[in-house]
């Protein structure tokens, strides 16, 4: 049960930085939609989440007080990048996880039609077990992105890598591509699906893992 809007987790970020209140919840907010909420194992929620985000003030520094200062960028790039280390742990720790999939959607009109197609891709149990079973399956990637629900999607415009291999161009096979380059490359216990949607400049990027037969052996086993 980990997907977006927190998963099923407590996540806690202490820090002895002085900062006021308003901008201690600014700071929680935009860390965790930038990486718990872009985290997703198997498209289930849960009612058990909690980001919680505390400073003591104990540091003897000044006090934060100022959205456009530089001690709060410094802060809020200190913030958000301990919590995608703990987000992605979510994801390397799934329930019989063998990969960790980053899954990165470029081009887009604006984010949320690119975390639209991130998390169709990310959700699709055709995909996850091509990832599992080492297959460069495209059309099934191919097929997620159509089902997106981005309506007026070109999809002549779609292009489609797996890590550096381009494996779909223009919305079909990219002519050079060769299966062997794209196996090689599923193989990999870390691997990157890159999207391009080429009808904006918006981005967004979603983290999951394969779906094996111990996830299912697991979630068969207990009763929550």
């Amino acid at each position: 049960m980990i997907r977006p809007n927190l998963a099923t987790m407590l996540g806690f970020v202490a820090s002895d930085v002085a900062i006021n209140q308003t901008l201690l919840q600014q700071a929680t907010s935009y860390a965790a939609e930038r990486t718990f909420n872009c985290v997703t194992v198997d498209g289930d929620t849960s009612t058990n989440d909690a980001f919680i985000l505390a400073a003591t003030g104990r540091s003897g520094a000044p006090e934060i007080a100022r959205s456009d200062s530089p001690e709060f960028k410094l802060f809020l790039d200190a913030v958000t990048e301990v919590a995608g280390f703990l987000a992605q742990a979510l994801v390397r720790d799934g329930e019989g996880a063998t990969k960790f999939i980053t899954i990165c959607v470029e081009g887009g009109m604006n984010e949320t039609e690119c975390r639209k197609v991130g998390y169709a891709i990310a959700h699709s149990p055709l995909v996850k077990t091509a990832f599992f079973a080492s297959d460069p399956n495209l059309g099934r990637i191919l097929a997620a992105i159509g089902y997106a629900g981005i309506e007026d999607l070109e999809v002549a415009n779609v292009d489609l890598y797996l890590d550096e291999v381009m494996v779909a161009q223009g919305g079909s096979r990219a002519p050079a591509y060769r299966e062997e380059e794209g196996k090689r490359v599923m193989k990999k216990q870390e691997i990157t699906v890159r999207v391009g949607l080429n009808r904006g400049a918006s981005a967004a990027t979603v983290w999951t893992c394969d779906l094996s037969h111990d996830y299912v052996s697991i979630n068969a086993e207990y009763r929550s």
